[in-house]
């Protein structure tokens, strides 16, 4: 029997849900931005087509015990049953609790101690901007410090620049105590 293909428009898709909602809850903390605003438009210059670069992110009150971050920004929105990893860093130390713009760049020689960006799902090193299809509905790109109670996940998982950015959250997810959120949007023109 012969299979039909059915066109379904992007942006008719259902939403996706908070990549963060669906996880054990852990307590929040904050995480703000002097680049981008929670729930605005990503300015150009953090898009793929504008200056492709990681934004300022500074963060607070995380839990007692913290001994290391993983930062990260997610688009559940993306075309895909995995939605798209923009951005991973592992093994930040808890002494660190800020980077500046431009920390995702894949030179890592200015990452502190042995903090290490894995690939993101278009095969780079380091952060990729915001790149939704043409005409799709904004998509969400969810920029998240998350708060480890190891000092690092190359010694406690063994991970290390060739992992994927799903085996970091896999197993940093059995190290949390603490994970804090800020969620911009962008849209592409047909």
């Amino acid at each position: 029997m012969e299979r039909m293909a059915i066109h379904v428009p992007l942006d008719s898709r259902p939403p996706a849900p908070d990549p963060y909602s669906l996880l054990p809850q852990v307590p929040l903390f904050t995480l703000e931005s002097t680049d981008v605003t929670d729930g605005r438009t990503m300015p150009d210059a953090h898009v793929a087509s504008g200056g492709n670069t990681s934004p300022a992110l500074v963060w607070s009150g995380f839990p007692e015990g913290t001994r290391s971050f993983v930062v990260s920004c997610f688009d559940p929105d993306a075309p895909t049953p995995a939605g798209f990893w923009h951005w991973t860093l592992a093994d930040l130390p808890a002494s660190v609790t800020a980077l500046e713009t431009g920390a995702g760049a894949p030179d890592e020689a200015a990452l502190p101690g042995d903090a290490f960006h894995v690939r993101h799902d278009g095969g780079g090193l380091g952060y990729t901007g915001a790149a939704p299809p043409p005409g799709d509905r904004p998509h969400r790109y969810v920029f998240a410090v998350h708060a480890l109670g190891v000092d690092s996940l190359a010694d406690a998982a063994g991970l290390g620049p060739d992992a994927t950015p799903t085996a970091v959250a896999f197993n940093a997810l059995f190290h949390t105590l603490g994970r804090a959120t800020l969620t911009a949007t962008y849209q592409a023109a047909a």
